[in-house]
């Protein structure tokens, strides 16, 4: 492990919810933050919150949030001791994890080489058969006459998925070798546009399953986990609501996928706060890894609610070269915590983005209720970026609870200018396969296939 060396000014290379999430805690571990905005976040809540602002380059995210120089240079002028990548953009970057090598800045979060081994899905596939884990049947393809054989082998329907991807992009599913070509070319177009990476390749699709992740820390030589978390209700790839620990799992089986993650992490002598992913086959009992994502999660606070830890605050002490401070039994699991992600979309309408300015937020507050969000009343949202306008979390004593106070919860909740997708959550709340636990990543696809758009319209 590396010498201990304290973080004093903290540069934020992120926006929105998860820029005002580390500025809250690096407010109480005392660090001075400094926040990287593009132009069109200069007067955003995090950018009023932080200590310090810097522009780093106009409202496109490859000009600005993806801009690995731009974020650099940030850094180095305004004397930052670290640089914390938050989610999405250049969170999983090795180039800017080099970068910061090369400058003797602190990048919160693993090493470079690790970065490059679960980075490359294909890499990260071949990490997890070394150490043991089960995978999904699948392979690396280049052309369609590598794929047919290869699919033919897994039994359609297939996945296509980016080598160098995630959130959904560059996934296709395909259901007859008819599809096959032109699928993998709208793929590869897909994933090029997004990953700059054209690379692609096929696993089986499980119809039922379940994607389940475990939350790992890691200090380069003790790792342990934080327990499961479920996300299974997406849609189009796209997480919408998480709760932990996953519903209805079988004990026996929740305890091997939670050594599984930690033998991976162990593998790759991991560093940091890391989330191993997980699908479960509902029909056979069983599990397949899936990915490792190498950062914090949106998803993060619902494994804060159970265990009481600040994962933000775990990712700085390790990046400083401090060991984790506890063990895996010190660990303590209390209650059950649900959130559900807030959206600028219009759900009427093909979920259609909503930028726009924000004429009323209001949101709830009371025990077992957190609200995580960069927006207020008066706040432009702007067209460039993601629609997440912040989450909504609640704990519970159990699930029922949880659930009881999160419909209490929602129905306190007031977005106006905007719109949103506050009465989807209330609708998928209302479902009797919810309220049972245990729903597969087909759920929201079936339960908006018979609902009318009516019925989704903000009241």
């Amino acid at each position: 492990m590396a010498a201990v060396k304290s973080i004093n000014r903290l540069l934020i290379a992120n926006r929105g919810e998860i820029a005002v999430r580390i500025i809250r805690t690096c407010q109480t571990l005392g660090i001075e933050t400094v926040l990287a905005a593009s132009a069109a976040d200069l007067d955003s809540v995090p950018a009023r919150m932080a200590d310090q602002v810097i522009k780093i380059g106009p409202p496109p995210s490859l000009q600005s949030y993806l801009n690995v120089n731009a974020v650099l240079q940030a850094a180095l002028q305004t004397g930052a001791d670290a640089i914390h990548p938050g989610y999405g953009f250049l969170s999983e970057n090795a180039a800017l994890a080099q970068a910061c090598a090369d400058n003797n800045i602190i990048f919160i979060g693993p090493t470079v080489a690790q970065l490059n081994a679960i980075g490359d899905k294909l890499k990260a596939r071949e990490n997890a058969v070394a150490a043991n884990l089960p995978i999904v049947p699948g392979g690396s393809v280049n052309t369609p006459q590598e794929a047919e054989p290869l699919a033919a082998e897994i039994g359609y329907p297939v996945l296509i998925k980016a080598v160098g991807g995630g959130g959904g992009r560059g996934m296709q599913v395909v259901y007859d070798v008819a599809d096959l070509s032109k699928t993998m070319t709208l793929a590869r177009a897909e994933a090029e546009n997004a990953f700059n990476d054209d690379r692609i390749y096929l696993e089986c699709f499980v119809a039922s399953g379940r994607h389940v992740e475990v939350q790992v820390l890691g200090d380069g030589k003790q790792v342990i986990h934080l327990g499961t978390r479920d996300c299974s209700i997406q849609r189009r790839y796209q997480k919408l609501v998480e709760e932990a620990p996953a519903p209805c799992l079988n004990d026996d089986l929740r305890e091997e996928m939670q050594s599984a993650a930690v033998a991976f992490a162990q593998h790759l002598d991991y560093q940091g706060a890391g989330t191993v992913e997980f699908l479960v086959d509902v029909e056979r009992n069983s599990f397949y890894f899936l990915e490792m994502n190498a950062r914090i999660q949106v998803e993060h606070p619902v494994t804060e609610a159970i265990t009481g830890l600040d994962l933000v605050a775990q990712q700085i002490r390790v990046a400083e070269g401090r060991p984790l401070g506890m063990s895996q039994g010190d660990v303590i699991f209390t209650g059950h915590a649900i959130e559900c992600r807030l959206n600028a979309e219009d759900c009427q309408n093909d979920f259609q983005p909503s930028p726009g300015k924000v004429t009323r937020a209001q949101f709830p507050a009371g025990p077992g209720i957190r609200i995580d969000t960069h927006i207020e009343s008066g706040i432009t949202v702007p067209p460039y970026y993601d629609s997440l306008l912040g989450k909504l979390i609640v704990w519970g004593e159990d699930r029922a609870e949880a659930i009881t106070r999160l419909q209490h919860a929602l129905a306190l909740c007031h977005l106006e200018g905007v719109e949103s997708n506050i009465v989807l959550h209330q609708a998928i709340l209302a479902t009797g396969e919810f309220i049972e636990g245990g729903v597969d990543t087909r759920f929201l696809k079936q339960m908006l296939d018979t609902t009318p758009a009516g019925e989704l319209a903000n009241g």
